[in-house]
């Protein structure tokens, strides 16, 4: 492929994914049919944890984000993996159906899965919706706007006067001197090599 940049052109969302247990940030959402209940897929990442609770579970939920979504969100869904992480202990969220969604979205679709189809890298759930809600009419979230403002958006603030050790992987931020020798960030697992001094 001469530049494979062209693929970052595909318009699509930004989303947070939710089934039991777990979930992550996605992008590869399409409606494929219409009427009153209709199809959604989405295409996960086979090595995600949450591929493997999609499979395990008959209900997910997209929650849709906006350009002023709060980037804790993307660090907790799209930078920690579930295998290692309670995702929902950090995360205001609402169930709808038997599935959280995330607070501070635009709004939400649960889906009830009708099919899959597996390809060589992700798994394409296909999925009925059940529910859905619209709670703010902002901007959605673009992968293009995402990847534009995704320095601006991953930036940690830290208190003024206070040493901050920052995660380079999720963006959490430990106060104190000292790193404790053992330390492992509580949001995505890393060891306390991964952090910086602010």
């Amino acid at each position: 492929m001469k530049n494979a940049e062209i693929i970052w052109k595909i318009t699509h969302g930004m989303y947070v994914l939710t089934t039991q247990n777990g979930g992550c940030v996605v992008d590869a959402v399409s409606q494929v049919s219409g009427g009153d209940n209709p199809l959604i897929s989405v295409a996960v990442m086979k090595k995600n944890r949450t591929n493997e609770l999609m499979k395990q579970n008959e209900t997910f939920a997209l929650s849709v984000m906006g350009t002023n979504v709060n980037p804790q969100i993307i660090r907790t869904f799209g930078f920690s993996s579930s295998r290692d992480t309670d995702k929902f202990a950090q995360t205001d969220t609402t169930e709808v159906c038997g599935v959280k969604t995330i607070n501070g979205t635009m709004g939400y679709m649960i889906c009830e899965k009708v099919d899959s189809i597996e390809n060589d890298t992700h798994t394409l759930f296909i999925g009925k919706v059940i529910e859905g809600n619209l709670i703010s009419d902002e901007e959605p979230m673009s992968y293009g706007y995402y990847r534009a403002h995704k320095d601006e958006l991953m930036k940690v603030k830290t208190q003024n006067g206070e040493t901050a050790w920052v995660c380079s992987v999720c963006g959490y931020v430990y106060y104190g001197e000292k790193l404790p020798q053992d330390y492992k960030c509580p949001v995505c697992g890393v060891d306390r090599t991964r952090f910086n001094k602010r």
